[in-house]
Formats: C-alpha cells, sequence, structure tokens
C-alpha cells in the first residue's frame, strides 16, 4: 500500500505544470500598455497617472486628412474650439479607477462622432491580458456599445 502511495504521489507531482493551478489574478496596472482598436486603424497608449488611468492616441493608420492633405483633427467635436486639436495624442480614456478586476468610473471619448460616454473596462478572460472588453454607455451600461482592443506587442 505505501507503495502505491509513492506512486501516486510522483504521477501527482509530475502532471503539477500541466495543470492550471489557479486563475490569474488581475492586477491595476495590467491595463497599461498600448492596444490597437477594434477598427485596426488607431493605436491608444494606455498609462497611469495619480490613482486613475487613461488612454491617448498614439499611432493612426491614416494620419493625414484626405481632405485637407494636412494632419487629421478632432472635427466631429461638438465644442467648436476643439475641432481643431490634433487627433494623434488626442486623450480617448479619463479618470478610471480600478476596482475589483475592472477599470470603471471613467469616459471614452469616441473622435468618430465626438461623443463621449460612461465606460468601464474588463479583461473578458483573465486568462488573456491581450484582450480587453470596453463598454461605452448613457446612462445605464445595458445601454450601450461594447468594442474589444488587443494589446500591440512590441
Amino acid at each position: 500500500m505505501k507503495k502505491l502511495t509513492m506512486i501516486f504521489t510522483v504521477f501527482c507531482l509530475a502532471l503539477l505544470p500541466v495543470m492550471e493551478i489557479s486563475a490569474q489574478e488581475v492586477t491595476s496596472g495590467d491595463i497599461v500598455g498600448t492596444w490597437l482598436n477594434e477598427d485596426k486603424d488607431a493605436h491608444i497608449e494606455i498609462f497611469k497617472k495619480g490613482d486613475a488611468f487613461f488612454g491617448k492616441i498614439v499611432w493612426i493608420k491614416e494620419p493625414i486628412d484626405p481632405e485637407t492633405g494636412k494632419p487629421k483633427l478632432d472635427k466631429h467635436n461638438p465644442d467648436p474650439e476643439l475641432r481643431s486639436r490634433p487627433s494623434l495624442g488626442l486623450m480617448l480614456l479619463t479618470n478610471f479607477v480600478f476596482d475589483d478586476d475592472e477599470w470603471e468610473d471613467g469616459e471614452i471619448y469616441d473622435p468618430k462622432s465626438g461623443k463621449t460616454y460612461s465606460c468601464y473596462m474588463v479583461f473578458p478572460n483573465e486568462k488573456d491580458l491581450d484582450r480587453l472588453k470596453i463598454r461605452g454607455y448613457i446612462g445605464v451600461s445595458l445601454l450601450g456599445k461594447t468594442t474589444y482592443w488587443t494589446r500591440v506587442k512590441e
């Protein structure tokens, strides 16, 4: 019986590297990095400033506006004074706080429509920290739109 117990123990120890013991725990800094939007036409760098997280456009697939021949501007902004600011460097994500595996209480700006929405971000699969779910909404999160970004490998 002792030999059988020993064989079972060795067998179990041999399986440990193959078996997943527990889910990876998400930390606040896991979101930091550069992300490709779902349309695959922009990279957004997410960074931490103080206790909050922000995101700005750091790359645009087509940075030149075909209508003007100049760098793209925030032309859909509802504030006429902001329509002349460049799209490159534009802050899209503001004031997110990390709470219980989720970044919440922030806002996302959509430069294609000029609208700003309440927003939260979460990894839909805690084992895959290279895919980010972003949910923008008005009022309650049931009324909104979800998009998925993928991490840019550097």
